[in-house]
């Protein structure tokens, strides 16, 4: 067992499904071998955001995120600290946040679509996962998602994809898809990437 955490790194654009193959991933090991820090939870309140020129809050652009709070909780991690955080949950109303405990297991994963574009981030990285999908198929997602989860409207999603999410995929996230060490197609399936990263991982902490 390595005595500092191997941490993997997951990015790509919102609706991309990087959650579901955080899910498939997490499923493949136990709850001693794997933790999952996602940048959702790392949201500053809706107070704190910015405004576009019609005065929607903008949660797609880095300045979103409490950034250093993000950089601090990974490196306590693979430091091998123990971290707390109240989790975050979207405004949403009829939802009671849970302390998380995130601990300083054999494999960290840091997920969210800014995670490569915070250079401090990117550099505790040890193996960087990007996951992508057709425009069309990642509207459709993010729409589902943001109705069902976060309880959105679909003019408001479809607002918030033309204006806010778009524009922030193609400045803050697609350019850094090059530097990745998996790009992973996921129009319809990701089988065999999912098994090749995770026999990879496995070998990792044996």
């Amino acid at each position: 067992m390595r005595s500092t955490p191997y941490i993997v790194g997951v990015s790509g654009g919102s609706g991309s499904g990087k959650t579901y193959f955080l899910e498939s991933l997490l499923a493949s090991f136990t709850k001693d071998e794997i933790c999952l820090v996602s940048q959702d939870n790392y949201y500053r309140p809706i107070e704190e955001q910015a405004l576009d020129e019609n005065g929607w809050e903008n949660f797609d652009l880095p300045d979103s995120i409490d950034y250093q709070l993000y950089v601090d909780h990974i490196k306590n991690l693979r430091q091998g600290e123990e971290v707390h955080k109240l989790e975050y949950t979207f405004n949403n109303q009829t939802k009671i946040p849970e302390m998380l405990v995130f601990k300083p297991l054999p494999i960290i994963l840091v997920e969210g679509i800014f995670v490569f574009y915070y250079k401090e981030i990117s550099k505790l990285i040890d193996l960087k996962v990007f996951i992508e999908a057709k425009d069309h198929i990642r509207v459709k997602r993010r729409i589902i998602r943001d109705n069902q989860e976060r309880g959105y409207d679909l003019n408001d999603v479809l607002y918030r994809y033309e204006h806010h999410v778009m524009p922030a995929y193609e400045k803050y996230i697609e350019p850094y898809k090059n530097e990745a060490d998996f790009i992973i197609p996921n129009n319809n399936r990701f089988d065999k990437a999912l098994e090749v990263i995770t026999t990879f991982l496995k070998a990792k902490i044996k």
